[in-house]
């Protein structure tokens, strides 16, 4: 565990992309089932698995990396693509008795909590950001479900190697409702976490688009909303607003951002207010109440 910063964003990236990253105990659960009837299993089942744990998800993406053949001239950003290369026999070979999340932070059960939440919101946010991309006829679905499902991959790296550091962060935050979450990054870890994720999207080789993604966001880590993307990137307001919608509406559907929210999902999909709220499964009630949680 990490429980002072280290000097420079290099070292970060050395770390990490040399850690032995935990899954969660359900996923290991579901690949070992998987194993016992392992020649009748084909790719899109095993990925299904994977695309429910953030970790176990990257763990492949870097794994297919670091076993890069020479003849590989295209990075494998999917999942499916990656189970391809690796193929499912040697898969089941190289990922198993992996560690497991809920043994690596059993001294932490705050740190726990806290990672189990941001999976469960990326979780929701890949689930709509997918829907819409189907929706929306994108050329790379499955490019959008990874990119984000991954958007918040640092955060839940720092709650499993950097437990105490995060919950310092989250204080920090949680005490002073006007910090913005980079300057608190800055001041805890000494560096902001979408400049470690972009240097990990290059290491790793990760989705082009989660680098895209990173790029859009303000200097000043503003909050990004669909209006300041811009009207001509919709794979990227695709992922932010699914992000957005999964983080505000973790906070009820009275969070004060969520109109906002609404507004630029009605534009990317180019439906009416009424259409998405039963795409959301809304009901009138909910909706009538939907941001009137405003600030005081």
């Amino acid at each position: 565990m990490i429980d002072q910063p280290l000097p420079d964003i290099d070292a970060w990236v050395k770390f990490y992309t040399q850690a032995d990253l935990p899954v969660l105990r359900h996923t290991l659960l579901a690949l070992d089932k998987l194993r016992d009837n392992a020649e009748n299993v084909n790719g899109r089942v095993l990925s299904s698995v994977i695309l429910q744990d953030p970790l176990m998800t990257l763990r492949v993406l870097a794994y297919l990396e670091q076993n890069r053949r020479n003849k590989q001239r295209t990075d494998i950003t999917t999942i499916d693509r990656a189970l391809m290369m690796i193929g499912v026999g040697p898969f089941f070979s190289n990922f198993d008795k992996l560690p497991l999340v809920e043994d690596h932070l059993k001294v932490y059960p705050k740190a726990l909590l806290g990672l189990l939440k941001v999976i469960r919101r990326a979780r929701k946010a890949t689930h709509w950001a997918r829907e819409w991309a189907i929706w929306r006829h994108d050329l790379d679905v499955d490019e959008i479900t990874v990119a984000t499902l991954l958007h918040d991959i640092t955060e839940m790296l720092m709650w499993c190697f950097a437990p105490n550091l995060q919950l310092r962060v989250q204080e920090m935050l949680t005490q002073n409702r006007g910090l913005r979450t980079t300057a608190a990054q800055q001041e805890v870890y000494g560096i902001r976490l979408i400049d470690l994720q972009l240097a990990l999207v290059n290491a790793w080789h990760l989705p082009s688009l989660l680098g895209a993604l990173i790029n859009a966001i303000p200097a000043d880590g503003a909050e990004v909303t669909g209006e300041l993307i811009g009207p001509d990137n919709p794979r990227i307001k695709n992922v932010f607003l699914a992000v957005d919608l999964a983080r505000h509406s973790a906070n009820g559907w009275d969070d004060a951002a969520l109109p906002d929210d609404f507004k630029g999902i009605e534009e990317l999909l180019r439906i009416n207010h009424e259409a998405l709220l039963h795409k959301l499964g809304l009901d009138a009630d909910t909706s009538a109440n939907t941001g009137q949680n405003q600030p005081q």
